[in-house]
């Protein structure tokens, strides 16, 4: 499907996690927020990069940005509403839930690498399983910034030991979509104490001779709501994202 194709789809009422989905076409985490608070988000962004990358920014209340022509409040799977930091709904169409002084900010996504991933040999289970990918909060900070502050939220690929190397050398190609993974090897040290309990997503299996892998993840902004506690806010359900119409080559570097 092309991008359009797909959001139409999900304009129609198709909810799915999107790992896998329009092969080429680069995915994005989506955070809006009133105006008041939009300088301190992308603040914390610049302070955060490898969690947050922004790829794109709207003006208040657009409804599209400069690369996803469709609609923000319609166009994604599915959305998650937070008031006062608490998640209070989920549904997927928001628009009567919209503001005139919302700010979008669509922000990097791991899922963007992960044909690279395949095409280096590295396996990626969550797609060959149809499922949504794994991920965590941690005990690591981030930097804040103004009124927002929150955890790391990571997610995690089970990679054979003997890969784990072409695994870092794939995904540092992508430093606009997360890049390099942040933590390799034992989950404890990242606060994390069962891989089979997610925070967000689907547990996947980890099998002997793998390793856990750990990227940044695009949830951080969503965590960073949950501690900020602003009085309104709408971001994607995780792995639910925006399928934009830039291509993931644009975000790979030599």
């Amino acid at each position: 499907m092309s991008p359009s194709e797909a959001r139409e789809k999900f304009r129609s009422g198709l909810r799915v996690p999107t790992a896998g989905h329009c092969p080429g076409w680069t995915q994005a985490n989506l955070l809006s927020l009133p105006r008041e608070f939009a300088y301190d988000f992308l603040l914390f962004a610049q302070r955060n990069p490898q969690a947050c990358p922004v790829l794109d920014v709207t003006e208040p209340g657009e409804t599209s940005a400069s690369i996803f022509a469709g609609d923000l409040r319609t166009d994604l799977p599915a959305y998650r509403i937070y008031r006062d930091g608490a998640l209070v709904d989920e549904r997927t169409d928001v628009t009567a839930l919209w503001r005139d002084d919302l700010v979008s900010f669509l922000i990097g996504c791991s899922f963007t690498f992960e044909a690279a991933l395949r095409e280096a040999g590295v396996p990626v289970r969550h797609l060959d399983a149809g499922s949504n990918v794994p991920m965590f909060r941690t005990n690591r900070e981030c930097r804040p910034a103004g009124r927002m502050s929150g955890p790391l939220v990571v997610s995690m690929r089970p990679v054979p030991a003997e890969l784990v190397a072409t695994a870092v050398r794939v995904t540092s190609r992508y430093p606009a979509v997360h890049g390099a993974p942040v933590h390799v090897g034992s989950p404890g040290l990242l606060g994390i104490d069962d891989l089979a309990n997610p925070d967000f997503g689907e547990p996947v299996e980890v099998r002997p001779g793998e390793v856990p892998v750990f990227w940044a993840c695009g949830v951080t902004p969503q965590a960073a709501v949950m501690r900020s506690k602003p009085p309104f806010a709408i971001g994607h359900a995780p792995g639910h994202m925006a399928i934009t119409d830039a291509r993931d080559a644009e975000y790979q570097v030599p």
